[in-house]
């Protein structure tokens, strides 16, 4: 895990290659706002698709483990004028929310949870917070992305303001991954780089596994597709999308 502590200043500027408008895009063709008014963004990070789905006429919350992502979320709604909450919870402890019309778990954040139970756990409370015929979209890192990918670093990044060098290695757990990155940033006072570290770790799970936790817990019309577009996984897919209704 990680708190995504001195990360979450330059988060955005290293996610920009994120299609977030096909994963809204995605969301509002299956649930659109008009049926499915209350949505839930679990793992919202510093509130890029939560202000996004507000702009498209959902009654947002979100909630994240990371309270340093939290403020510049909050932080971005209050200069466009969007009133919406925000908590420090984790996803496996979801409580205090019911009757939900949607729940998104975007861009691989369950992928953070290490251990199966939490998973499941997790899953169990969406399906909980949801109402009948309230649907859950989430997506995760492909067994290829974790076990090929990411292994064909290490990763580098450099703007001249910001710089990182990404290593990857093998978890202990099958299907996972270590993330350690060193950052070189400009403090803005001094105009020195400043340099901090980052560990993250991910694991995944067979497309099947997740099926099966998401029927025992009670979901169905489970739907499943690949790297924002309609089409089935392969074996090469990086991102693996679910979508399933209560």
């Amino acid at each position: 895990m990680s708190s995504y502590g001195r990360f979450a200043d330059f988060y955005d500027e290293l996610m920009q290659d994120i299609p977030y408008e096909k994963y809204v895009e995605w969301v509002v063709n299956h649930a659109p706002s008009d049926h499915y008014s209350n949505l839930l963004d679990v793992g919202c990070g510093t509130g890029t698709l939560a202000l996004l789905f507000h702009t498209q006429g959902y009654q947002v919350s979100g909630i994240d483990l990371s309270e340093e992502m939290l403020s510049v979320a909050y932080s971005r709604g209050q200069e466009l004028g969007a009133s919406i909450p925000f908590f420090a919870m984790s996803m496996d402890e979801l409580e205090g929310f019911a009757d939900l019309d949607v729940i998104v778990i975007p861009i691989d954040s369950i992928n953070y949870l290490q251990e199966e139970t939490a998973v499941y756990e997790t899953l169990k409370r969406m399906y909980n917070a949801l109402r009948d015929g309230g649907q859950l979209f989430f997506d995760v890192h492909s067994l290829f992305k974790m076990n090929e990918v990411f292994m064909s670093g290490p990763f580098t990044y450099d703007d001249g303001e910001l710089l990182y060098v990404w290593h990857t290695e093998e978890g202990e757990e099958v299907h996972s991954v270590f993330h350690q990155m060193t950052f070189f940033a400009i403090d803005e006072k001094s105009g020195l780089f400043e340099r901090f570290d980052e560990e993250h770790y991910q694991r995944t799970f067979p497309i099947k596994t997740y099926v099966n936790w998401l029927k025992e817990v009670g979901f169905s019309h489970i739907e499943i597709t690949s790297d924002f577009t309609e089409d089935v996984p392969t074996e090469y897919s990086e991102r693996i999308f679910f979508r399933a209704v209560k």
